[in-house]
């Protein structure tokens, strides 16, 4: 299982960087660049292969044992003089253990993929958090400019509304007023001017009767102009919010490159507009799922497997272990008076040896066995309560995402009733029978639930992608 997974993991990640929950192909990219550069992802999986080199050193034997003895004066026996020994013994522990080493190594390695997945999974949502609010905030600052546009058109239509030809009482057109904000400002500074020359004039007269006339001319003008100055005021604070906007954007895509292990003044392609995820989450469904393949439950679950071969292993090991080798003594002739004494005089001898281990000491392989029994049954009892967690984590991000979507919903229809009634407002402004405060107030109010959606979408987007983590599924949206 193991080799298949060394095999396969590189073509395993690759076909992981497909987008859970993308939009646009930008967002898959940004995916498969950080499978590839994020340093921690890839500490995890360097960490991973480790582990396989474990495999081979648990099912390996015990080294050889080679003794080598010297005679520095040779010691006489029947058969010669023996000059050396050489002893070589090979020990086997009990028959099984071996395989139950590789067993418990073969499940320590799989709590090192199962620790990558988490880490993998916690990179994408990762990703995708950042994702969803540079696309939010991207949707802020569109929105932004939009209302800047409309309070431009106010502007226009507040200038034109106040610049239109005076007429005098006779009919005649007496001239043009100020048709810019500067003959405005002008006209406005010499209203002290006219009301002067209306008290020497005094009461009576033509010149009375157009006197009274022109203050009621500058009295409309200093309104309109008032007007021109609210709409420059919501504008040059647009503004100001516009660039908080852009600063925010360019900080948040910093953060997003060092997720790509990318220079943090790297570009990032955003799109202006992005749209709810459509999903549906079914909590019976998505806790089987969760039980068997989130992977913190899956470490949990490779842990328990390695104690309990653990157990087993120190079973065996209580067990004696066996050794076979040889002796080889190496012998000189031994000469009597010139006649060898025997007829083997002087030939090397090879002895067979067979090795055995007493494990007379009981205790530290019983409490060996039940410190394996112990941390088994922890092991059991930490993926009973990590269940419990994930499962509560689960319909808490129900409840989230059912609450996100009431309140996309909600805000669609204010922003379309608002919309609707705004240009109705605008119309009646036009004509003189709305005021600006009220154009404004609708104004502030459409741009409010514009940018409220764009963060209930982003919450919502984000909470999808919460719930597809826990259950660790890779799904094409």
């Amino acid at each position: 299982m193991i080799k298949l997974k060394s095999i396969i993991l590189p073509l395993l990640l690759l076909l992981l960087s497909t987008v859970v929950y993308s939009q646009t192909a930008s967002l898959a990219d940004y995916l498969e660049i950080a499978v590839q550069n994020n340093p921690g992802l890839k500490a995890e999986f360097l960490n991973y292969q480790a582990s396989l080199q474990k495999i081979p050193q648990a099912g390996a034997i015990p080294d050889p044992q080679l003794e080598m003895g010297f005679y520095v004066k040779p010691m006489n026996i029947l058969d010669g003089s023996q000059l050396a020994d050489f002893t070589l013994m090979q020990m086997f522990p009990w028959f099984g253990t071996r395989k139950l080493a590789r067993v418990e190594a073969n499940y320590m390695a799989n709590m090192a993929f199962e620790k990558f997945r988490e880490s993998r999974d916690n990179l994408y949502l990762a990703v995708y958090t950042k994702w969803f609010l540079l696309c939010s905030l991207q949707q802020k600052l569109t929105s932004s400019q939009e209302n800047k546009q409309y309070l431009e058109q106010l502007k226009s239509l507040a200038i034109r509304k106040y610049s239109s030809p005076v007429s005098t009482a006779s009919g005649s057109t007496t001239g043009s007023t100020a048709s810019t904000t500067s003959e405005v400002i002008a006209l406005s500074g010499g209203m002290a001017a006219m009301s002067t020359m209306n008290t020497s004039t005094g009461s009576g007269g033509n010149s009375g009767t157009e006197i009274s006339k022109m203050d009621g001319n500058m009295n409309s003008i200093s309104a309109g102009m008032s007007e021109v100055l609210r709409l420059q005021l919501e504008i040059v604070e647009l503004e100001t919010s516009i660039e908080s906007f852009r600063s925010e954007i360019e900080a948040e895509k910093a953060k997003f490159n060092t997720l790509l292990n990318r220079p943090t003044n790297s570009g990032v392609s955003v799109p202006d507009n992005f749209e709810k995820i459509s999903y549906l989450l079914n909590v019976d469904k998505a806790m089987e799922l969760i039980e068997q393949q989130n992977p913190m439950l899956g470490m949990l679950k490779q842990e328990a497997n390695a104690y309990k071969a653990k157990q087993e292993m120190d079973k065996q090991m209580s067990y004696p272990m066996l050794g076979v080798g040889f002796q080889y003594s190496v012998l000189k002739k031994r000469m009597d008076m010139g006649i060898p004494v025997t007829a083997m005089n002087g030939m090397d001898m090879v002895m067979p040896m067979l090795s055995v281990s007493i494990p007379v000491y009981r205790n530290k392989y019983k409490s060996q066995q039940k410190e394996g029994q112990l941390r088994w049954q922890s092991s059991k009892e930490q993926f009973s309560e990590t269940f419990n967690m994930l499962k509560a984590e689960l319909i808490q991000t129900k409840h989230l995402l059912d609450n996100a979507n009431r309140q996309i919903d909600l805000l669609e229809k204010q922003t379309t009733i608002a919309t609707s009634t705004y240009r109705l407002v605008v119309k009646e402004y036009s004509t003189g029978k709305s005021d600006l405060t009220t154009v404004i107030q609708l104004q502030r109010q459409l741009l409010d639930y514009r940018l409220r959606k764009s963060d209930a979408i982003s919450t919502y987007n984000t909470l999808v992608a919460t719930a597809q983590r826990l259950i660790s599924v890779i799904e094409n949206n």
